[in-house]
């Protein structure tokens, strides 16, 4: 064959895959808006996003400045969510408090996802000892419920938002690699990695380049759920005092905070606990979306083979 037919050839096979990769994404995007609850889901996570992002923007004042005339005052135009004990806009400090979740959701995730993807691509590679040896260090962690164990450490290390970040990191990245293992084990096994040890390639590029492509599916559903998991276990571990100190307007501090006035002004409670279940809410829809339309199951959404 000349080198122009293996060109031509090669050309051909990169435009069938892009031809390939577009519908498969247009039937995954058809899926995934067809769905109610996943629209529902990305509406409210792509709100509580826009409104962190353009808080300066948005916001009626600061989030710690104070009006001791206008203490617990009720919803009004001035105050579209009232005022705290202390004056505060309460709608200003929950725009800002949305940068301070989605700042810590972030980087707890992208540390979690880092760490657990990592020891699980070494345990279901390697195997042997070293996966024994991994693994059973994962179970240990899982012993201990995940809110307790982090709440030991933020005890431990001290009430501040580093260390909420610390904690829920330390929890968070064991199951990330139990997943990844499991699909590490089964990946292995497919023919394209057989015949990639067969013709010599390096370990580390068959699993940079074949077996890690072909296992981040799961792994990007658990990270868009997991956000709602450290937005939950910040605002817990700050409303018991460990995490954000005030003034800063972090949605489990207003809660705690806020809690005293409950009776006299509902507004001081209820509006930062209804941030927090609208965002944990669509984190979880979003998630719930994702898994049906990137399920590996459907459509060949094994790279490397076929196409």
């Amino acid at each position: 064959m000349s080198n122009q037919d293996s060109t031509a050839n090669q050309s051909v096979i990169a435009t069938t895959r892009r031809r390939y990769r577009s519908v498969k994404n247009s039937r995954r995007l058809g899926r995934f808006l067809s769905n109610r609850l996943n629209v529902v889901g990305l509406l409210f996570v792509s709100v509580v996003v826009l409104s962190a992002i353009f808080a300066p923007v948005i916001a009626p004042e600061g989030p710690n400045e104070q009006d001791l005339f206008n203490r617990l005052d009720s919803p009004s135009a001035e105050h579209p969510m009232g005022t705290d004990q202390l004056g505060r806009d309460v709608l200003s400090r929950l725009l800002y408090g949305a940068r301070i979740s989605l700042q810590i959701s972030l980087a707890v995730v992208a540390i979690t996802l880092a760490i657990g993807t990592a020891v699980g691509l070494i345990a279901g590679y390697a195997g042997g000892w070293v996966d024994e040896a991994l693994m059973r260090f994962v179970d240990i962690l899982l012993a201990f419920p995940g809110i307790l164990l982090a709440l030991v450490i933020a005890g431990i290390l001290g009430p501040n938002l580093t260390n909420i970040m610390i904690a829920l990191a330390v929890v968070g990245w064991t199951q990330y690699a139990r997943i990844i293992r499991g699909s590490v084990l089964s990946v292995k096994q497919e023919e394209f990695v057989k015949a990639a040890q067969l013709m010599g390639v390096p370990r580390r590029r068959i699993v940079l380049r074949h077996i890690l492509p072909n296992v981040v599916t799961p792994v990007i559903v658990l990270a868009t759920m997991d956000m709602a998991y450290v937005i939950l276990g910040t605002a817990g571990l700050s409303f018991l005092g460990l995490g954000a100190q005030p003034p800063t307007p972090e949605w489990g501090t207003m809660l705690s905070q806020g809690r005293n006035f409950v009776d006299t002004a509902w507004w001081v409670v209820n509006f930062p606990g209804l941030a927090i279940m609208i965002t944990v809410l669509g984190f979880n829809l979003l998630g719930d979306g994702l898994r049906d339309v990137l399920d590996p199951r459907d459509m060949g959404d094994v790279e490397n083979k076929g196409m």
